[in-house]
């Protein structure tokens, strides 16, 4: 088992430009470009502290590049989530054995259907995304998962975006950035901040002060440097195409 923190991600899929478009008109994809900016998504994981663990990709799963959607950390627990889109449920199983040998205790998600991107972590509280993808049933069963840990599950619909963190992410300090067009309701969070640009809305926490973000938010990376926050900039324009974020293609192990 690898010194913590370490991150988990997947390779992208040869197939990844036949990953599913829900809210986006589908765009041809280049991917060879795509294998390029994973290469440096994870080498900038690497050298801000992030020794990375890499699954290998499977060309009958398109989507199973964006790892975060097959389990959530939380602390030592690991949660393996049940997808509801049957060509993504099978990517919990190769994510459920790499769990098993690193060690990590684990749970599975077995009432109702949730996608891991859905779940936002701020703090001891959970935001869970009511959203396409995540269902009420799979909520109640996380907060019962997660109560004796000491979290707090919030439900939040969600109508506008894919999944929440597609929406919203969160600061260190804890404050939820989003991009509002694709936010149903800012005034769930007890602290918002509105982004300018909708890429902006995701960032991956580093260090207390470090962000990794797309390079496709400058106006957003220049808030948060007025903020005091550092930026790792990739571009993941592949991705992006497919809905998919910064957030999406690793989970960190703390």
């Amino acid at each position: 088992m690898p010194d913590r923190p370490y991150a988990l991600v997947r390779r992208p899929a040869e197939t990844l430009a036949d990953g599913i478009v829900t809210f986006l008109e589908r765009q041809p994809l280049d991917v060879e470009l795509a294998k390029r900016q994973w290469d440096e998504y994870v080498a900038v994981l690497e050298r801000s502290g992030w020794p990375t663990v890499t699954l290998d990709g499977d060309d009958a799963m398109p989507d199973c590049v964006f790892v975060e959607d097959a389990v959530v950390m939380f602390g030592d627990l690991a949660v393996i989530t049940n997808p509801r889109q049957p060509t993504r449920n099978p990517e919990i199983v190769a994510v459920q054995r790499l769990i098993d040998e690193l060690g990590l205790e684990s749970t599975a998600i077995t009432e109702g259907t949730l996608d891991g991107g859905d779940v936002l972590k701020v703090g001891s509280q959970v935001y869970v995304g009511l959203s396409g993808t995540t269902n009420a049933a799979a909520i109640d069963q996380l907060a019962k998962i997660l109560a004796p840990r000491g979290y707090t599950v919030t439900a939040v619909p969600l109508t506008k975006a894919l999944h929440l963190k597609s929406a919203v992410t969160a600061l260190p300090d804890g404050t939820v950035i989003g991009y509002e067009p694709v936010v149903d309701d800012p005034s769930i969070f007890p602290s918002f901040l509105g982004v300018p640009e909708e890429p902006g809305a995701h960032v991956v926490i580093l260090d207390d002060d470090l962000l990794l973000m797309s390079s496709g938010a400058p106006r957003t990376a220049e808030l948060f440097t007025d903020r005091g926050y550092r930026i790792e900039p990739v571009d993941i324009s592949e991705y992006e195409k497919l809905e998919g974020c910064v957030t999406c293609l690793s989970v960190r192990v703390r």
